[in-house]
């Protein structure tokens, strides 16, 4: 089922598998696109299950037909643990993704996981600014934040993406590119998070929401009704263009 909402183009699957379907054709077909107009695709991941969703990306046709070597990988938040631990979003995204494809080493924007929460940030943030200087990736005309091609959105059953979590400061955050938090919510309490204006200059987001535990969180968001407590959420409003790949249990109460 596909419809079109004002928070943008809503898909709603039958099973896990089909999104994962869906979702590699998207995300090639972007690809694509970018690498044609411009010679390269930057592409921005998020923990959780997403990587799972990705995993049709790593078989037969895309395996063979995405060019590879023209993507550049981000991360919208990391936790700062070290790359080899189990919470790294890196260590889930390499294991089950990364490793699969011939991407350059150098096209993977890890976080520095020597450094303090704060640090990491800093150094991410400059890592950013010195991708923007050497043409490899842009700024937004509107914003003057960065302007990814595609970014990869999960949503928590609280409504948080990336690491802005509701009611938290950080979701109010609107001048750095890139910040830290120290008391999330959610284990690890140390992250670095990309904020609503990066988030939000994005051409393109895809949010994946898959599970019954979401469809709460998922009705505030898409729903008709209105409230004047906004989940994080509903803060995603990007330049570009929002696709929604649900499941069924997700889509229930909408």
């Amino acid at each position: 089922m596909e419809t079109e909402k004002g928070k943008g183009k809503l898909q709603v699957f039958e099973s896990e598998e089909e999104i994962s379907v869906s979702l590699a054709k998207y995300t090639a077909d972007l690809s694509e696109k970018f690498v044609r107009e411009s010679g390269a695709f930057t592409v921005v991941l998020s923990g959780g299950s997403l990587i799972d969703w990705l995993r049709k990306l790593v078989e037969p046709p895309y395996i063979d037909s995405v060019d590879w070597a023209k993507w550049h990988v981000f991360w919208v938040d990391e936790r700062v643990v070290p790359k080899d631990h189990p919470d790294s979003n890196y260590k889930l995204a390499y294991d089950g993704f990364l490793s699969k494809i011939p991407i350059p080493p150098d096209h993977v924007y890890a976080i520095n996981d020597a450094l303090s929460a704060e640090g990491a940030a800093d150094d991410y943030e400059t890592c950013l600014k010195h991708l923007v200087k050497n043409n490899v990736m842009n700024l937004s005309v509107a914003s003057g934040f960065p302007k990814f091609d595609l970014m990869l959105l999960g949503m928590g059953p609280d409504g948080h993406v990336a690491s802005l979590f509701p009611g938290h400061p950080l979701v109010k955050e609107n001048q750095r590119w890139v910040t830290f938090i120290k008391d999330s919510p959610k284990p690890p309490p140390e992250r670095i998070t990309f904020t609503f204006p990066v988030i939000n200059s994005s051409a393109n987001i895809a949010l994946v929401v898959a599970g019954a535990s979401n469809a709460g969180a998922l009705h505030k968001a898409l729903g008709n009704g209105q409230s004047s407590d906004l989940l994080p959420v509903q803060l995603v409003s990007p330049e570009g263009e929002t696709t929604w790949f649900l499941d069924k249990e997700a889509a229930s109460k909408l």
